[in-house]
């Protein structure tokens, strides 16, 4: 006989995970940053490999808080998080990946649309949050705008994946100590990865769902 309650088949996920975490000396917020993770991929490899800055946890919720937008590389991590719990603190979400100004301005400059869309946002990602998760490009957009540009996100959740510049882009974003950080080591990652990085804070902050929201 197979579960058909939502929040029991989550519950049933959630302890399956945890022996899992058992060892890795986590936090109660970090744990259920790392049992999403976990839940959304559906592998435990991720808890050896999952790397969460000191400050990123609290400094996300409190820009949520105050009502920080969230910008993405792509359409499905902007939908995948739960909207109706986000705007609750008066935030939006944007993606301009598709926009006729991003594909113009990177066929002109010869570089990816999510790299484009990036750089064109440029100043607005002041104080806000990041969410990459399938682009390496568009996070090695924004570690140059930190860079060279001074802009500084108030925190980026960068978790692009594949094959070829993703493990680089992530090594980079770990590397830097600058602005507080969500991501993941090597080749793994993906939209779904950073769309549950991003739910499990909103879900800390209110977790009046009654049932999971994709």
């Amino acid at each position: 006989m197979f579960m058909t309650k939502p929040m029991e088949i989550e519950e049933r996920s959630m302890e399956i995970i945890a022996p899992h975490l058992a060892g890795l000396s986590l936090g109660d917020d970090e744990k259920k940053i790392y049992s999403r993770i976990i839940h959304a991929s559906g592998d435990v490899d991720y808890a050896s490999i999952i790397r969460i800055h000191p400050e990123a946890v609290a400094t996300i919720k409190a820009v949520l808080l105050r009502g920080a937008n969230i910008f993405t590389d792509v359409e499905m991590v902007r939908r995948g998080i739960s909207i109706r719990t986000f705007t609750k603190f008066g935030g939006e979400i944007y993606c301009k990946v598709s926009d006729v100004d991003v594909r113009e301005f990177a066929k002109r400059e010869g570089i990816t649309r999510s790299m484009a869309a990036m750089r064109i946002f440029g100043k607005r990602l002041q104080n806000e949050i990041v969410a990459i998760g399938n682009a390496p490009t568009a996070l090695f957009e924004v570690l140059r705008l930190v860079r060279e540009e001074n802009i500084r996100p108030a925190a980026i959740i960068g978790v692009p994946v594949g094959f070829v510049g993703a493990a680089e882009a992530k090594a980079q974003l770990a590397a830097q100590d600058e602005i507080p950080y969500i991501t993941v080591e090597g080749t793994k990652g993906g939209s779904s990865i950073a769309v549950a990085a991003v739910n499990a804070i909103l879900y800390m902050l209110d977790n009046s769902r009654g049932l999971i929201e994709k």
